[in-house]
């Protein structure tokens, strides 16, 4: 009997001490397992798709990969607007993502009612980031009050992409772009019709506001007067230009635009009828670079009116990189780890190589790989070029509503066939109407 119970506590020390090894085996697992949570996991929304939304998704993957402080969820929305949509429920929910990508005016409505973080401190935390070297016109889009708001991931302008083919067998040369005046010239040259049907048009605007707001301000137009109190859409330089286009659309049918669809559906519709020879050419983003087959398309800046030498060609957008307000402070450091890595001189010259958007630091054109791929493509160049004879956006001081406006008057303008003066003096009048809200001391949230 005592030779049984020694053995049996033998035994049981024996089992114990296995225990304690399989729980020193499993530990360091475990330990690594903890380890790899510590990673800060933040949403990142954007409203990007087709080309540019999988370059994105690249990206995302390429910084996880990187490194292990910060995992980047990427929420796709079906585009700029959806995405500010989609923000203004969420800060109501008071679920934001950590960082979200908002066009220029979007981003400045969020910051003036307070729903974006300021950066300053962030910024000020890591000596290397040197702000100095963003282009000013897309860093400058986003300071607001003596503190930035947002940091650009890229900047986009509209300019002009041709049919090489088309052209030289019509016989025209890119020099018929240089005006707005000679381009529908070419246009009307470039269209074949049977009949009554359009077989191809010779040039595809966007619909939309964007076009035609760049057409006025190339005409010398400008959204208020100069003591900021008085809305200015209804001037002749507007109503010219817009008429411009509604009578090539809807009276003469050189050219075409496509609209509806989900997201940027419309758009790429355009894309499509210009590379399959469905139309010679079409005004479009300098991120349209990656959908284009540069053996057959050439690019040029936009053009400008006979007499009106010496005002701007476009505007120069920047799509601005937001961390909401209401996130947490470690959310806030891991958004700005992201948002620091997508706006590096290396990455954002990356970017803008794949979709042709305009990088946002001076030192990424200096950069070994886009001096190289400028030296083989330099259709990439042709959106800087613009941006040396273009103006910033328009800050509207009614958090939108004269860009809303003037979003409705497009509309009638392009579709509706309406005249320019009478959808010009409607959304003058409704824009007017908020602008006094504004000066009165009302909301416009």
């Amino acid at each position: 009997m005592p030779y049984t119970r020694s053995k049996s506590i033998t035994l049981l020390c024996l089992i114990i001490l296995i225990g304690f090894f399989l729980v020193a085996c499993v530990h360091e697992p475990i330990g690594q397992a903890e380890k790899e949570e510590e990673a800060t996991e933040i949403e990142f929304w954007y409203g990007l798709s087709g080309h540019i939304g999988e370059v994105m998704k690249e990206f995302i993957n390429e910084y996880n990969n990187l490194q292990k402080e910060v995992t980047v969820v990427g929420v796709a929305q079906g585009n700029y607007e959806k995405t500010a949509q989609a923000l203004r429920a969420a800060i109501v929910r008071r679920k934001p993502p950590a960082v979200v990508l908002l066009e220029d005016q979007r981003m400045q409505f969020f910051a003036n009612v307070g729903a974006l973080s300021p950066l300053d401190s962030l910024i000020e935390h890591e000596p290397n980031f040197h702000k100095e070297d963003f282009v000013d016109s897309f860093i400058q889009q986003g300071e607001f009050n003596g503190h930035i708001y947002a940091l650009p991931a890229y900047g986009t302008t509209q300019v002009l992409y041709y049919r090489k083919d088309i052209f030289k067998l019509a016989g025209i040369k890119p020099e018929s772009l240089n005006t707005w005046e000679e381009l529908a010239k070419a246009a009307n040259k470039l269209t074949i019709k049977n009949n009554q049907e359009v077989l191809v048009y010779g040039w595809e605007p966007i619909q939309g506001p964007e076009d035609l707001i760049d057409a006025a301000i190339s005409r010398g137009g400008t959204f208020l007067s100069p003591d900021g109190k008085t809305v200015l859409i209804d001037e002749p330089a507007w109503i010219d230009s817009w008429e411009y286009f509604r009578k090539a659309i809807n009276e003469d049918k050189i050219m075409k635009v496509n609209y509806g669809g989900e997201g940027w559906e419309y758009w790429y519709a355009t894309i499509h009828d210009v590379l399959q020879g469905r139309a010679a050419g079409y005004t479009g983003s300098s991120g349209d670079q990656g959908e284009l087959d540069f053996s057959i398309i050439g690019a040029h800046v936009q053009p400008g009116w006979e007499g009106y030498d010496g005002f701007p060609r476009a505007v120069a957008h920047a799509r601005a990189l937001c961390i909401p307000q209401s996130v947490s402070q470690d959310q806030k450091e891991a958004a700005f780890a992201w948002i620091k890595y997508l706006t590096s001189s290396e990455v954002t010259a990356r970017w803008s190589i794949k979709t042709g958007y305009l990088p946002v630091r001076k030192s990424a054109m200096q950069t070994e790989s886009f001096q190289r791929f400028a030296n083989h493509s330099p259709q990439i160049m042709v959106p800087y070029e613009q941006t040396k004879i273009a103006t910033k956006v328009f800050y509207d001081p009614t958090g939108g509503k004269i860009y809303e406006a003037l979003k409705v008057a497009a509309e009638k303008v392009e579709i509706q066939n309406v005249s320019a003066e009478t959808a010009l003096k409607e959304a003058k009048e409704t824009s007017q109407l908020e602008l006094e809200k504004v000066l009165a001391g009302g909301d416009y949230h």
